[in-house]
């Protein structure tokens, strides 16, 4: 049972990997068993629905990977939360030699069509990571509509600051990104605002 779970993580990782790198496109099988240096009978013993299967099970471990690391950062206030992603993304991006972006985004505008039906899947990791966010600001007695606005803010401009990152190849843009949010988010936390903002309940619902 160990090795077989094993040889499915590794294919996992594997795909993780490649959308990060290379885009949702790139995850083929024959790409993924070359990573993981796994054989080819394990793709459909592991993922009987094949590729599909494979980048959908990889998508949502690389959505739960990160809204984990949001959940649990929340223990450390907004700011610390902020400064937690950060330190995460900025790791990452050094670690990869500025080759590893979002393995989500690479989904949700990069995937081809074969990868339509994993919108919803993508909306979902979306709304946890911006639900954990606003969960941490609303402790801190901010308004839900603010809270909702800020974390909006904060989740598209990280991801848009890692692209920025890639393409540079610096941490600049993120560094910047997040000394501009937490100045946001002090000036908010200390006078909250009621009223403008996203309604409650997340993106995914029509206003």
């Amino acid at each position: 049972m160990g090795a077989r779970s094993g040889t499915r993580e590794r294919m996992l990782v594997a795909a993780v990997e490649l959308m990060r790198e290379r885009g949702a496109g790139s995850v083929t099988v024959d790409a993924v068993l070359a990573r993981s240096q796994t054989p080819r009978g394990s793709v459909y013993h592991h993922f009987p629905g094949g590729r599909a299967e494979l980048v959908r099970d990889a998508l949502i471990r690389a959505g739960d990977t990160i809204g984990v690391i949001i959940e649990d950062a929340a223990g450390r206030g907004s700011l610390g939360a902020l400064r937690f992603f950060g330190e995460f993304w900025t790791a990452m991006l050094r670690a990869s030699d500025f080759t590893a972006g979002c393995p989500v985004i690479s989904v949700a505008v990069g995937g081809g069509p074969d990868d339509d039906e994993l919108r919803p899947v993508v909306a979902a990791i979306f709304d946890r990571w911006h639900a954990g966010l606003v969960a941490t600001l609303t402790a801190e007695d901010l308004p839900r509509e603010r809270a909702e606005s800020l974390a909006t803010l904060a989740v598209a401009a990280v991801e848009g600051a890692v692209v920025l990152c890639r393409v540079h190849r610096s941490t600049v843009p993120l560094d910047a990104i997040l000394a501009e949010l937490e100045q946001t988010f002090t000036a908010r936390l200390a006078r909250p605002l009621v009223g403008g903002g996203h309604h409650a309940g997340g993106w995914s619902r029509n206003p």
